[in-house]
């Protein structure tokens, strides 16, 4: 089993910035793709940003060259750099990882996720 705890959420003025982290453990013997999705209240979730194994990245059209995803695969951490925060970015975010557990099967997991309120 293979839990993800994200961290880093909160209230921010608009304009301001925030790093959101996810940290994997349990039975990881390898990590393939990680995102960030978001859901604001009332939508569906969404997915805002993606990273592979390898290190390639795509986003949302909404938050392109605002956000920036990153991990360190040594830590199993993800990262999230929210910067130029919009009150449309409120939402809570969500963490996903998918990978190959050491006991030889595949896993995925999703984080309990973390409030982001953009207000002034």
């Amino acid at each position: 089993q293979v839990q993800l705890v994200e961290s880093g959420g909160g209230l921010v003025q608009p304009g301001g910035s925030l790093r959101l982290s996810c940290a994997a453990s349990g039975s990881i013997f390898s990590i393939n793709a990680m995102g960030w999705y978001r859901q604001a209240p009332g939508k569906q979730r969404e997915l805002v940003a993606a990273i592979s194994s390898g290190g390639s990245t795509n986003y949302a059209t909404s938050v392109k060259g605002r956000f920036t995803i990153s991990r360190d695969s040594a830590k199993n951490t993800l990262y999230l750099q929210i910067n130029s925060l919009k009150p449309e970015d409120t939402a809570v975010y969500y963490c996903n990882a998918d990978g190959m557990a050491d006991y030889g099967l595949g896993w995925g997991s999703w984080g309990q996720g973390t409030q982001v309120t953009v207000s002034s």
